[in-house]
């Protein structure tokens, strides 16, 4: 498969099919004030409607984090996935084919295509496997397991048969080597051969960010086996800190209810969307990478943690809220008991208890207040202190003034330690900085001439007559990201024949520093009407600031020269510069 381009024709008219209100009303709520829509932004940690999206320029901004671009930099940010598949992801909104033998580029072998090859082909093999004759027994179990027909297809689990080398010599037959097929976690080499890795156990995928299944995870159910699940090792595209199970499914219902539910595993996932709750993903063990961490910040505010009930599992309860807490994010902790995790719980106590328990989720401070007693004894005075600092330590993480007033309290209590000396022992410390999904730009000083610099690339941005006026009267913009943006505003406008700020981002997609450029500039809130007076006082504004750089820059040669006459002429030519500051432009 080769790697698919698309070009900015085809780019522009897939963004014109879509509205950007009504895509990004999908993923955040948007409040109608005036003639742009405003809503919480999703990419700081925003409390109050930051983010405005206009219908009319078909872009939103964020007036506090500088987030802003067009409906395809909207949904690459928002679903961290790359511009191609945002672009195809409108494009299938909008209702376009895009003829994948028109729009590609030859040549670029996709590095990755083979596995996901082979994951498909072994997948479709499996759930075959399931629906014959010789899946009757599996199926039979998985039914005992509460687990129905309409449950075993909606979430396509399959059955690898007791013939090992199936799967194998199937996709021999359609071009791959052994060799591949054991990189790609499918099968094992012995010294009598290769054999496949899953044999003669009901195979469950395992999926990536976007629903591609790059993996499996098998489970013995009519043998004894002392592993009771085998899965895929990690290969070049099934990477586990980097992937959350049923993501592609819950993202967008998590974004609409601003609620995600967190879990150990996947089968805890598959039985709780058997009782209706779809907002759930699985970290697929109780380790939680930072890459993790962000993806679930991303899906919704508020998270509730719901890992087993076993060390392990409290453990990860406590250490996985802090990081989120940390993020900003909102975090409760439902509570199980007799050592379950959600899928027996659901199985052994039911619907209606489960729900009770999400729905008595705790907070993270009440939480730890139980979780670092565990294993004390709050009898002895080295425990209780240890205990006591401990929470004093997590109180010192969160901002706000009641959680850390009714903690400390309870504290007081337990410890029989008067409240005035905990607060004591809580640090002052200062509000920490919103940490933003944008790099930023480097802070310059803003002069009266960067800010003619500033100013002219805005109306650049509105006005084909600016852009005009610009290539008639500008030969340098002195600093370097304005000179470069404006060479490609004039540039889009020579070859498209208008100006877009819109289509703009589209075109500069490859150039990061271009683009908060780009940001940068939109985000000055300047006013949108402008007089061609105004034009030309930035441009004057500019020619005399190259005219002063170039004068200090002969005045400082001056200082090095020895010869008189060199020394004469310069004096003469910085004599000329000033003269031409007079000039008109």
């Amino acid at each position: 498969m080769v790697e698919h381009v698309i070009d900015n024709s085809k780019i522009n008219e897939i963004k014109a099919s879509v509205d950007i209100v009504d895509v990004i009303s999908e993923y955040i709520n948007l409040t109608e004030k005036g003639k742009n829509f405003f809503g919480v932004c999703p990419f700081h940690d925003d409390h109050s409607p930051s983010m405005s999206v206009s219908r009319e320029k078909q872009m939103y901004k964020c007036f506090s984090c500088g987030a802003g671009g067009n409906v395809i930099n909207f949904v690459m940010d928002f679903e961290n996935i790359s511009f191609l598949e945002a672009v195809y992801k409108l494009a299938n909104r909008a209702g376009i084919i895009l003829d994948n033998k028109v729009y590609q580029r030859k040549n670029i072998e996709s590095k990755h295509q083979d596995y996901y090859t082979v994951y498909d082909l072994a997948h479709k093999l499996y759930t075959n496997n399931i629906n014959t004759e010789l899946g009757k027994e599996a199926v039979e179990y998985l039914q005992k397991r509460k687990l129905d027909m309409k449950a075993i297809k909606d979430f396509k689990i399959g059955l690898s048969l007791k013939d090992n080398r199936m799967l194998i010599n199937m996709l021999k037959k359609k071009g791959f080597d052994e060799k591949f097929i054991e990189s790609c976690g499918l099968a094992n080499r012995f010294e009598e051969g290769y054999k496949d890795k899953f044999y003669n156990r009901i195979m469950f995928p395992l999926y990536d960010l976007n629903g591609k299944v790059i993996g499996f995870s098998g489970r013995v159910y009519n043998r004894e086996d002392k592993s009771k699940y085998i899965n895929t090792q990690e290969t070049e595209v099934f990477k586990k800190g980097e992937l959350l199970y049923n993501y592609h499914i819950a993202k967008n219902i998590a974004r609409r209810e601003n609620e995600i539910i967190v879990v150990e595993g996947f089968m805890d996932v598959i039985r709780m969307r058997t009782i209706g709750i779809d907002n759930v993903i699985a970290t697929m063990g109780t380790a939680c990478t930072k890459q993790q961490l962000h993806l679930i910040k991303k899906m919704a505010k508020k998270i509730i943690l719901l890992y087993d009930d076993d060390d392990a599992g409290q453990k990860a309860n406590y250490t996985i809220a802090k990081e989120l807490v940390k993020l900003g994010c909102h975090v409760k902790i439902a509570l199980l008991e007799d050592h379950l995790d959600p899928d027996e719980y659901i199985l052994k106590y039911g619907k209606e208890k489960f729900i009770n328990r999400l729905e008595h989720a705790v907070n993270t401070m009440d939480f730890n207040l139980n979780y670092l007693k565990k294993q004390k004894d709050l009898s002895s005075s080295q425990d209780m202190a240890t205990y006591v600092n401990e929470m004093i330590a997590e109180l010192n993480t969160i901002e706000d003034p009641v959680l850390i007033e009714l903690t400390l309290q309870k504290i007081s209590d337990e410890s029989h330690l008067d409240i005035s000396f905990l607060k004591s022992k809580l640090t002052q410390k200062e509000k920490p900085e919103k940490k933003l999904v944008f790099k930023e730009l480097p802070k310059e000083k803003i002069t009266k001439y960067k800010k003619a610099e500033q100013y002219l690339l805005h109306y650049m941005l509105l006005s084909e007559e600016v852009i005009k006026i610009y290539q008639k009267k500008v030969s340098y913009l002195p600093t370097y990201r304005y000179r470069m943006l404006a060479r490609e505003i004039s540039y889009f406008y020579k070859e498209y024949g208008y100006i877009s700020p819109s289509d703009l981002f589209t075109f500069l997609r490859d150039s990061e520093e271009e683009v908060m450029t780009l940001r940068e500039i939109l985000n000055l809130n300047l006013k949108e009407k402008y007089t061609k007076e105004e034009i030309y006082d930035y441009i004057k504004l500019i020619r005399d600031g190259n005219i002063l750089s170039e004068v200090e820059r002969i005045k400082n040669q001056m200082k090095q020269e020895i010869d008189v006459a060199k020394k004469t002429e310069m004096a003469l030519k910085i004599v000329d510069l000033q003269k031409s500051l007079e000039e008109e432009i």
